[in-house]
């Protein structure tokens, strides 16, 4: 069973996880049939890591690296949670750089890559437009909405922990 992410509760649904023949984990040596296939920012050249040497900061203490650009991120207060979401959270594949949402002074959960279409179906539309901000990406809301419609445009959907209002982060190809 794979450990528990507060900021990215479900790796296998975003894909950032994939499971299949036995491989090395690259940090502790042993043997996993899941592993992690996402961003990671360091020197040396790695690939794979098990869920556990994630969730336990082994993996960026050993390599020196994040999987989350610290400098990518909105602001909290509290630096132990910018250390967790950073050196012991998956990230997420994003088309450009990834950039990782907060609200209520804490990281959000990232929920996965979204369109228009699903988040009209999610029915979180108009809670994603009251939380975002055109300062933020560059784009006006029509614009974005315009920009997941046609595909030119990728939308990546947080959860805040805390209040449970759904927030957005667009990036462009």
């Amino acid at each position: 069973m794979s450990p528990e992410f507060k900021y990215h509760p479900d790796p296998f649904k975003t894909e950032i996880f994939e499971r299949g023949e036995p491989c090395e984990c690259e940090c502790c040596g042993k043997m996993t049939d899941v592993w992690y296939t996402g961003p990671f920012y360091c020197v040396e050249d790695v690939r794979r890591f098990c869920p556990e040497c994630i969730a336990n900061g082994s993996a960026a203490e050993k390599f020196d690296g994040e999987f989350q650009d610290g400098m990518n991120v909105d602001e909290v207060s509290d630096p132990k949670k910018l250390d967790e979401l950073i050196h012991r959270t998956p990230g997420y594949r994003g088309w450009q750089q990834e950039y990782w949402r907060a609200h209520c002074d804490d990281y959000c959960a990232f929920i996965g890559y979204v369109d228009w279409d699903e988040l009209v179906e999610m029915g979180v539309e108009k809670e994603v437009e009251e939380t975002y901000s055109e300062d933020d990406f560059g784009y006006s809301f029509k614009e974005v909405k315009e920009g997941l419609s046609d595909g030119w445009m990728s939308g990546y959907l947080f959860k805040c922990l805390h209040c449970g209002k759904h927030l957005l982060c667009v990036d462009c190809d």
